[in-house]
């Protein structure tokens, strides 16, 4: 009799997997979960330390909001958001509303966050058409950012890997620099410290200029970028973009499908920064993963146009407000505030960000970034140099070596190359010391073996891409 294992690999299509690497193992196959553990269907406990992909918030195994599902299923299953309402929607667009920051007081569900993201963009152009002003349809993001993968959200993403088969995509979507400080090249970085001069920041204005004020209709950025390792904002940076997307009257939308609810100790990232964004599309935390669901915040200024009684936003989707969705959403938010998640993060992250910058007295570990319950580990094969490692040598490292040692230790986290290689961690939001130990020692005995074995294999620094 077949396992779920052989199951999987004859007919399960595994997200951004390649199957390959199956044809010779097993497919793990995750039964359940409880707080911070995922346990497999032998029974083998993992730390979940990515909250399975920046979502579990909360924790696996929360019953209160398992029966919030089962309540809401019993009473009203299903029903669209087509010119009616239903009250878990009504419910959570309000709760939404005052969480937000400035005048982000209406909302628009979708199913997913690559969904919120696509909504966005299609707001920010419907809008200015409503303005009349038909040539802002450009939008411009920041490189290695991922944004989702339909094609306007992954015109957006600046990973070269994950576009190019699917190209042509959507045109006018422009890139501007990242601030990633501890490679880029017009911060000084000596024995004071990382000097920034605002050059990424500055970069959207030059980008602005080159296209064309008129022709820009919205800038999307995360608070902290993911892709390329937890990019944090310098200070002033935030500050500059909002100057610069009021200097040329562009939307500004902030990405928060993984900064929004409590990963950086505030409902929403872009209040741990400081700024006010025009639009902010979230996803994940919303429900901490128990159901999916998605959406855009939009500022009354944004909405205006749009109630004039013969203007309508031509966009909609079947499962947008899922009435069980919703009501796991105010379930998980109703935790939010009952075990104050954010305050717990914001007096936790402290100390892990310390155990975690521990690691830098390891060779291949070159910098820890990041806030929150949002850290990257970015691993070099010289500290010196801050030289990059070969695609043989990343495939060997992320893929050959650390990924199953880390796995087989009882740690779920991300190896990642698509920028440098670095290694992501994200734990759920109840995680404390017990589980910040648990990281930082098996990270440690993992990459000083992997150091040492790098060493030997003659791993030597190559030049700077």
């Amino acid at each position: 009799m077949a396992s779920l294992s052989d199951d999987a690999k004859r007919h399960l299509w595994m997200h951004f997997t390649r199957l390959g690497a199956f044809a010779g193992n097993n497919v793990p196959v995750i039964a359940r979960g409880e707080g911070c553990y995922v346990y497999d269907t032998d029974g083998k406990r993992y730390l979940d330390g990515l909250s399975g992909l920046f979502t579990v918030q909360v924790g696996h195994g929360r019953k209160e909001i398992a029966e919030a599902a089962r309540e809401q299923s019993e009473k009203l299953a299903y029903f669209p958001v087509w010119s009616f309402a239903h009250e878990p929607a009504v419910t959570l667009a309000k709760r939404l509303a005052n969480y937000s920051p400035g005048d982000l007081n209406r909302v628009f569900f979708t199913p997913t966050g690559g969904d919120a993201v696509e909504t966005a963009i299609k707001l920010a152009r419907q809008y200015w058409k409503l303005r009349g002003q038909h040539s802002r349809t450009k939008v411009i993001s920041r490189y290695l950012a991922y944004h989702g993968t339909s094609i306007g959200a992954l015109s957006l993403t600046g990973v070269p890997s994950i576009k190019t088969p699917f190209e042509p995509l959507m045109p006018g979507a422009i890139k501007v620099q990242t601030p990633y400080r501890y490679r880029c090249n017009d911060c000084t970085h000596d024995a004071t410290g990382d000097h920034c001069t605002l050059r990424c920041a500055d970069d959207l204005a030059l980008r602005i200029e080159m296209e064309g004020p008129d022709s820009i209709a919205a800038v999307f950025m995360e608070p902290v970028q993911n892709t390329g390792g937890a990019f944090t904002p310098p200070d002033g940076y935030w500050k500059r973009v909002r100057e610069i997307c009021d200097e040329y009257d562009i939307l500004l939308v902030s990405d928060e499908v993984i900064s929004a609810f409590g990963r950086f100790g505030h409902m929403f990232g872009s209040q741990r920064y400081g700024y006010q964004p025009d639009m902010i599309t979230f996803a994940k935390g919303v429900t901490s993963g128990y159901a999916p669901l998605g959406g855009v915040m939009i500022s009354d200024r944004l909405a205006e146009p749009f109630l004039n009684d013969t203007a309508t936003f031509m966009q909609g989707q079947t499962f947008g407000a899922h009435p069980v969705s919703c009501a796991v959403a105010n379930a998980n938010l109703d935790i939010f505030e009952r075990e104050d998640t954010c305050g717990h993060v914001l007096a936790n992250e402290g100390r892990f960000k310390q155990l975690i910058e521990g690691l830098l007295d390891i060779p291949l570990v070159g910098d820890v970034r990041g806030d929150g319950y949002f850290l990257a580990i970015e691993l070099v094969p010289d500290k010196t140099t801050r030289g990059v490692f070969t695609d043989e040598q990343a495939e060997w490292l992320l893929r050959g070596y650390l990924s199953p040692r880390l796995y087989e230790a009882g740690l779920i986290c991300r190896a990642d190359d698509r920028g440098e290689p670095v290694i992501t961690l994200s734990p759920p939001l109840i995680a404390g010391e017990e589980e910040f130990a648990f990281i930082e020692e098996t990270l440690r005995t993992a990459l000083t073996d992997a150091s040492r074995e790098f060493a030997i294999r003659g791993g030597q620094p190559v030049t700077l891409r």
